[in-house]
């Protein structure tokens, strides 16, 4: 077959693909008109912009390419002999100008309304850590049970290391998802605990810088229940790419209960606090929480990635004293990438990690480490 005659097969094939069913995904290239007015008002917005674009594109590149055809050499056209003409540099100054004005009116109102976070109906802190997320419902009254958790990936290992076969979520499911009513204003306060992430959820159009020592306010009142998916927009370190959002966002007698719930679990954990928990739960849910939080860093039987994340398995420290490695976990390790426990972990979470990682991995201290342990470390800090 002539080169030729494959390049236009070629072309072809890739046409005829892009606009099969099978690769309707290719459309999602534009930005999501989302489900609140802001989103839609943004992608109008972007809508809007884009055909000016494209409409000055085809002038410009119109003019250029009639002007090349009709003022060819073959033609016997002259090049005209002139230094400038002010009349012209008047009208190409003049045009763009009043081009950039129509375009900053939509824009500046639409970014002045996303930019008002006041009169908000319930406000959320956002809270960025290595890797995943922390929320906290701010109380509107102070007797109010706080609630707050985290929501790290629930991807298994296995479909990450290709053991088992990947799902439609894949890296976008997470263990404790954000709940949010409907047709409120929800404000979103977002930091970061560690270094710059982003939080990110395209169907709110909402993206916002989490930066450690910095509030950042974004808000969005969601119309459409709905399961709604982001991620952290923001390179944060080796499991950047392990850092889903999910929001639910349900009617307001749903959300009351949720958050009914969720009160009733922060008392019962609080009460957790100070409990004795047997070997066999101690290594189950260490296990659980070592997988969850520890192994991106330290690896699957405890191998670490030398030089950054040292290995648990044989390690001086885990094998050593049992208050110092307490410490170590609590506080983390100041200007290296052991993070601090001490607010991301319950006392129930903190004691059953160590006592798994003391007992695992070919360490075998015998220790049963109890919540009590982990409590009066605390109180003496």
């Amino acid at each position: 077959m002539l080169p030729k005659a494959k390049l236009w097969l070629a072309l072809t094939v890739a046409a005829v693909s892009m606009f099969s069913t099978n690769l309707q995904a290719a459309w999602d290239l534009n930005m999501p008109q989302g489900v609140t007015q802001i989103s839609r008002e943004t992608y109008d917005l972007h809508m809007q912009i884009l055909w000016w674009c494209v409409a000055i594109g085809v002038v410009v590149f119109g003019v250029m390419l009639w002007s090349i055809i009709n003022h060819r050499k073959s033609k016997g056209a002259v090049s005209a002999t002139f230094h400038e003409s002010t009349k012209v540099e008047i009208v190409w100054t003049i045009i763009p100008f009043i081009i950039l004005i129509l375009m900053a009116i939509p824009a500046t109102r639409v970014l002045t309304e996303a930019y008002d976070a006041s009169e908000s109906d319930l406000d959320i802190q956002v809270i960025g850590y290595q890797w995943r997320w922390e929320y906290r419902y701010l109380r509107q009254d102070s007797m109010e049970e706080e609630v707050s958790f985290f929501s790290s990936l629930s991807t298994p290992r296995e479909q990450i290391s290709n053991e088992l076969p990947k799902d439609e979520t894949y890296l976008l499911e997470v263990d404790n998802p954000l709940v949010i009513p409907i047709n409120k204003k929800v404000r979103f306060l977002v930091t970061s605990n560690d270094v710059i992430h982003s939080w990110w959820v395209p169907d709110f159009a909402v993206k916002k810088d989490a930066i450690p020592g910095f509030i950042n306010e974004i808000w969005a009142i969601v119309e459409e229940p709905g399961v709604y998916r982001g991620q952290c927009a923001e390179l944060c370190g080796i499991e950047h790419g392990f850092m889903p959002i999910v929001v639910h966002a349900v009617p307001q007698d749903e959300y009351d209960a949720w958050y009914a719930g969720r009160q009733e679990q922060a008392v019962a954990a609080q009460a957790m606090s100070n409990s004795t928990i047997t070997r066999d739960d101690a290594l189950a849910q260490g296990e659980a929480v070592y997988n969850r939080t520890c192994v991106a860093c330290h690896q699957a039987g405890g191998v670490g990635l030398a030089p950054a994340f040292p290995a648990l398995a044989g390690s001086s420290v885990v094998n050593g004293d049992l208050t110092a490695n307490i410490e170590l976990l609590l506080n983390g390790v100041p200007g290296t990438a052991m993070a601090a426990y001490a607010r991301q972990l319950s006392p129930v979470e903190l004691a059953s990690t160590l006592t798994y990682i003391r007992n695992s991995f070919g360490n075998s201290t015998g220790d049963l480490v109890q919540p009590a342990d982990v409590n009066a470390i605390l109180e003496a800090q």
